[in-house]
């Protein structure tokens, strides 16, 4: 685009109006690590669509989808989901966030069949069809079954990926989402997400070091090198 950005900054790129409702609301984010400030007074206003995350190894991609799910406690702000704030509707929040930490063990024991018992009771708008159609797409079906434990990393995402999609979740966070993968089921995902690039009442954010290749992209933060 040709402007100089600072980390945290927020572009729309054109393919979304800047007047497009926002999903999400974040008013004067800060938070840290001893030594090491990541966010002060940030703000942002994600509307419907695909917004990218860009940034290097240890600029804060994976600790801002915690703090947007409401697994890490921000210092200061507020977080807004559709009018809820996390602060004063802690449990409604939540309950609109698809958040799973991909390197996770803690379904270890579960098979596939049972995770996605799991957040279909967990997500009114969970959709049968859109699984079906993942747990195709992404060639899942002889792992159904099967334990978590027993899968490889690849197929472990592809699980959580399936479900993220079918959630119906209003805010969905994807960590790396093509790290790991064969390259049918890349090819799967960028599919999945330029479909959902267009919904209108749900916003997927995707932390990565690269904007997915041909993806309509609502807005880029851009927390640096």
């Amino acid at each position: 685009m040709g402007t100089r950005r600072t980390p945290g900054f927020v572009s729309n790129t054109g393919m979304k109006s800047p007047i497009s409702p926002a999903i999400l609301e974040v008013k004067s984010l800060n938070f840290g690590y001893p030594g090491h400030a990541l966010f002060s007074q940030w703000s942002a206003s994600l509307p419907p669509g695909v917004s990218l995350v860009l940034g290097g190894d240890g600029r804060g991609k994976t600790t801002l989808l915690r703090l947007l799910a409401g697994e890490l406690v921000a210092s200061a702000g507020e977080l807004v989901i559709n009018g809820l704030s996390l602060t004063t509707h802690a449990k409604e929040y939540r309950q609109r966030v698809f958040w799973i930490e991909p390197r996770t063990l803690a379904f270890d024991q579960m098979t596939p069949a049972v995770f996605f018992d799991l957040r279909r009771g967990a997500y009114a708008g969970f959709d049968d069809r859109t699984l079906s159609r993942y747990v195709d797409g992404l060639a899942l079906g002889p792992d159904l079954d099967k334990q978590l434990f027993m899968l490889s990393t690849g197929s472990r995402r592809k699980v959580w990926l399936a479900a993220a999609f079918a959630s119906g979740a209003a805010l969905t966070l994807l960590d790396m989402p093509f790290a790991a993968l064969d390259r049918a089921s890349i090819v799967c995902v960028l599919s999945m997400l330029n479909e959902v690039a267009a919904h209108p009442e749900r916003t997927f954010v995707v932390a990565d070091y690269t904007a997915p290749v041909g993806v309509l992209l609502a807005a880029t933060i851009d927390l640096g090198g």
